[in-house]
């Protein structure tokens, strides 16, 4: 790295993927742990702060740093090892899940948990241990992860595992970057019996029907995940239609097709190039107009008769790569996702009342699907034992306040129900329900090691600082 002052930095405006949340900040590409623990010194030596930064699908502010430093890591993308023998990868931060699969799916392997799209990278699965259609079953990325090597701020190369480093190793991971770099990763995958899913489709007439979906099906299946009507209300409420998927086993698919190319999208929905497909949503991009299309989407659910297929695993686990480029149908403002996770028993209430208010404010969600979670042992986990619900809200001039107030008020509702939010989702909850959705005791082991590995503070992030990672605010 060749040395330099921040006024000779590259600048750039990098936005969250809902294209609502935005930010300056200089910005370098490192190409090496080493390179990377450089920009960490010459940061250091300039006052300036750091944000980590993958693919940028984090759809609030996660990935923003204001007047800061950006580091994009996506040019670390090598797959170091793969031994098909034992199902484990050796990573490089940059690498992404669609790098990984088309690394391994020739050899009968998938990844073991993958969000609803292929592009963002390991190490961003990583810092948000994402989850998948499988929570309930294989729980988030974390769980599959059996060795890291961490950079710290202070210039550590620290190897994390439950063996070596085991409290940063739970901390870092789920820690939304505030610990360090990932520079490596080491994974164990899925081995499959064949290259496609045996998916069920439900036909699901209200939010009741759809919990009893879930508690009925993730006895049995290997996927569960359900797409929610928002807007329809009264009895309809939650309406929609749910998919269970199940792994075929050895012996059952007599030509088990791991080719990669075969499990390519296809090039049109519906008889619709994919590339029009936004063009058309956004026509639609209103209250009314997305009434008209979920309630056209849930009659040909309700018209089509329950039916189990074959699909391939790209099809299924990647439906938001379906379209490319679909945020583009929330311009010009952009759109927030919002994703609250609470305990079992209080989810159908907390989850029915959300519908209610956003419907009454008059600021529903376009777009809602349900998941099934299982607890796990990371220390800023989001998951609980219960249910998520993925939600999405454009966002305006007009209806921004409005939409605030509504999320701030359901904040308070989950927190109270003991629930917790998606930080690779975020861009409302403020530092009180941070607070109260980790608890005291989760915040205080975290600023802990945080003040261990990052004492200087050079690690920050626009949502940590909403977050109030570094403010002691107890409630």
């Amino acid at each position: 790295m060749v040395a330099m002052n921040p006024s000779n930095l590259p600048r750039r405006v990098f936005d969250g993927y809902g294209y609502h949340c935005r930010a300056v900040s200089v910005f370098a590409e490192p190409r090496s742990a080493d390179e990377l623990a450089n920009w960490f010194r010459y940061a250091r030596a300039e006052g300036l702060t750091v944000a980590m930064r993958g693919a940028g699908r984090s759809y609030g502010d996660a990935a923003l740093n204001g007047g800061g430093l950006v580091l994009d890591t996506r040019a670390m993308d090598r797959v170091l090892a793969w031994d098909p023998s034992t199902g484990v990868a050796d990573l490089e931060p940059g690498v992404t899940i669609e790098n990984l699969w088309r690394t391994t799916l020739k050899d009968g392997y998938w990844p073991p948990v993958v969000p609803g799209t292929m592009f963002p990278t390991i190490a961003g699965c990583a810092a948000m241990n994402v989850h998948g259609k499988n929570n309930f079953k294989v729980g988030p990325w974390g769980d599959h992860i059996l060795e890291a090597e961490l950079v710290t701020p202070g210039g550590e190369r620290l190897t994390l595992s439950r063996q070596e480093n085991p409290e940063i190793f739970h901390a870092a991971i789920g820690g939304f970057g505030m610990l360090g770099a990932f520079t490596r990763l080491r994974v164990r995958l899925k081995k499959l019996h064949s290259g496609r899913l045996r998916v069920r489709r439900h036909h699901v007439r209200s939010l009741e029907e759809q919990f009893a979906f879930f508690e009925e099906h993730t006895q049995k299946a290997d996927y569960c995940v359900s797409w929610v009507d928002c807007i329809a209300g009264g009895a309809s409420l939650g309406r929609g239609e749910a998919h269970s998927a199940y792994y075929l086993h050895e012996g059952e698919d007599r030509s088990p097709d791991f080719l990669p190319e075969h499990q390519d999208l296809p090039g049109t929905i519906l008889g619709v190039p994919r590339g029009l497909v936004a063009k058309i949503v956004a026509a639609f991009s209103s209250n009314w107009g997305m009434k008209l299309l979920n309630t056209a989407k849930y009659t040909a659910s309700s018209i089509l008769p329950r039916s189990t297929y074959e699909q391939g695993h790209v099809a299924f686990n990647f439906l938001l790569d379906y379209v490319p480029n679909w945020r583009d149908s929330y311009r010009p403002h952009g759109f927030i996702q919002y994703q609250p996770f609470v305990p079992r028993d209080a989810a159908p209430e907390v989850f029915a009342d959300i519908l209610k208010l956003t419907q009454a404010r008059g600021v529903p969600s376009y777009l809602g699907v349900l998941k099934r979670h299982r607890a796990d042992d990371f220390l800023l986990s989001h998951a609980v034992d219960g249910y998520s619900f993925a939600l999405d809200f454009p966002v305006t001039p007009e209806n921004r306040e409005t939409l605030w107030r509504t999320l701030h008020e359901v904040s308070d509702m989950v927190c109270s129900n003991g629930g917790r939010f998606y930080p690779a989702k975020d861009a409302v909850i403020r530092p009180d329900h941070f607070q109260r959705a980790w608890g005291q005791a989760r915040i205080s082991e975290f600023r802990a090691l945080r003040a261990r590995l990052d004492p200087q503070r050079l690690l920050r992030t626009e949502l940590a600082a909403r977050f109030g990672v570094d403010e002691d605010q107890r409630v």
